[in-house]
């Protein structure tokens, strides 16, 4: 086969190629075994008239198009990796020539990856992070698991305050109409915690037990029930209880309470220090690891970033949270009914940084060819590992579901991805 590329534009061009006949006459025997099930000729059972009838009655040439679709992929993919072009979509093809006995000769419109050229990506500097863990982060720490461990308690005749929980009825309406969702007994409400509409938690603050109160709030222009949305309410609303929060004793009882394997307050302190730094290590180092890798593409040079590579980042994107989702239970339609979405607004929510994500994947993988990056067979095969476990799949799930190559290309990013991180300088 013989290809030729032809840039025309930024990132497109006409890949022209040639089709040989014997791949041709390969295609033209099986377009003709599937069209000859289906002709009924006088004088032939059914799937039996033989091609020099059907040449006669019909010729050859009615076959050529069923022949071009069953050999154009494959010749299509040589045409690609001869031109070594790497296209992003799908191309549009026509067909230059498709003479008897004669290579076909196809032009494709094709849409390549852009060219990078790379700006520094070593030694990088990057904002200075802090590392340190001070008694006061402790202390902190250690307040959070004494509220997860309070106990809410009756307020007899105190007012309620911030952080106290009240159980209340509520009648909510619009201009005197009730509406859906606006009602609830018994309903249990952290004051403080933001979870009501904005200002309905600040009314019933200073209240006690068995009062009535009158509620007005309006409901934000972004509320995501749009009949609701920017509308003022009333609630009729009835406290039944005040309950304030009993934080436990700080001591070595509170320490067994709530980490079984330490014996002393002094001990849980140590543990939640340990956790502390491990935990802003790993911040620290993925702030860096981000900074840099931010600071490579900035440097970076992308002339134009095709459209379909963008679409299939969105694409992409959102698959993948919503196949999250449903290994989790949630389907995409229980998941658009239950945030009050749609399809499109999850499109628009990951359009809003895609072409960022898609300037960083192009820079990653001009930095791996720049680095020569090729994984091992032993680097592909303790990823398949490392998958397995993570996705509790078996590894041979996993060996169906990816390719080398899709395995090999993750692997070489991510070593791409600590050349960079690594050789950041923190200033």
């Amino acid at each position: 086969m013989s290809a030729k590329w032809e840039k025309k534009g930024t990132n497109d061009g006409e890949l022209t190629f040639e089709i040989d006949v014997n791949k041709i006459n390969s295609g033209l025997d099986q377009a003709f075994k599937r069209v000859r099930k289906t002709l009924n000729v006088p004088g032939f059972r059914k799937g039996k008239v033989p091609r020099q009838v059907f040449n006669r009655m019909y010729g050859e040439a009615a076959l050529y198009e069923d022949a071009l679709n069953i050999v154009l992929p494959d010749a299509y993919d040589n045409a690609v990796k001869e031109a070594a072009i790497e296209p992003v979509d799908q191309p549009e093809i026509n067909v230059e020539k498709m003479e008897p006995n004669e290579p076909w000769v196809i032009k494709a419109k094709v849409t390549v990856k852009p060219e990078v050229k790379l700006g520094d990506y070593k030694g990088l500097t990057v904002p200075k992070q802090e590392r340190d863990v001070t008694d006061a982060d402790v202390d902190a720490e250690l307040e959070k698991r004494r509220e997860d461990q309070a106990e809410l308690v009756l307020k007899e005749d105190g007012a309620s305050e911030k952080g106290d929980t009240v159980v209340i009825d509520y009648k909510g309406s619009i201009d005197g109409k009730p509406f859906d969702g606006g009602s609830a007994e018994n309903y249990s409400l952290e004051l403080g915690s933001n979870s009501f509409i904005p200002g309905f938690e600040d009314q019933l603050i200073g209240h006690k037990a068995g009062d009535d109160v009158e509620v007005k709030v309006t409901f934000p222009e972004d509320y995501q029930a749009k009949d609701l949305a920017g509308k003022e309410a009333t609630f009729e609303t009835k406290i039944h209880e005040v309950k304030t929060k009993e934080l436990p004793k700080l001591d070595d009882e509170f320490a067994k309470d709530v980490d079984e394997d330490v014996d002393s307050l002094d001990e849980l302190k140590k543990k939640i220090k340990a956790d502390l730094v491990e935990k802003k290590n790993t911040a620290a180092d993925e702030a860096i690891q981000d900074a840099a890798i931010s600071e490579a593409v900035k440097n970076a040079t992308i002339e134009e970033l095709p459209e379909a590579m963008v679409h299939e980042e969105v694409h992409n994107q959102m698959n993948q949270y919503l196949g999250n989702m449903q290994r989790q239970g949630i389907s995409p339609q229980m998941y658009y009914q239950l945030t009050g979405t749609s399809e499109d607004d999850l499109h628009k929510q990951f359009e809003k940084d895609a072409d960022e994500r898609v300037r960083t994947n192009l820079v990653l993988e001009a930095i791996v060819k720049a680095e020569d990056i090729k994984p091992s067979e032993d680097e592909i095969n303790d990823e398949i590992k490392n998958l397995a476990s993570e996705y509790n799949m078996d590894e041979k799930t996993v060996r169906q579901t990816l390719t080398n190559d899709m395995l090999s290309h993750d692997i070489a990013v991510k070593k791409a991805i600590d050349i960079v991180a690594d050789s950041a300088k923190e200033a």
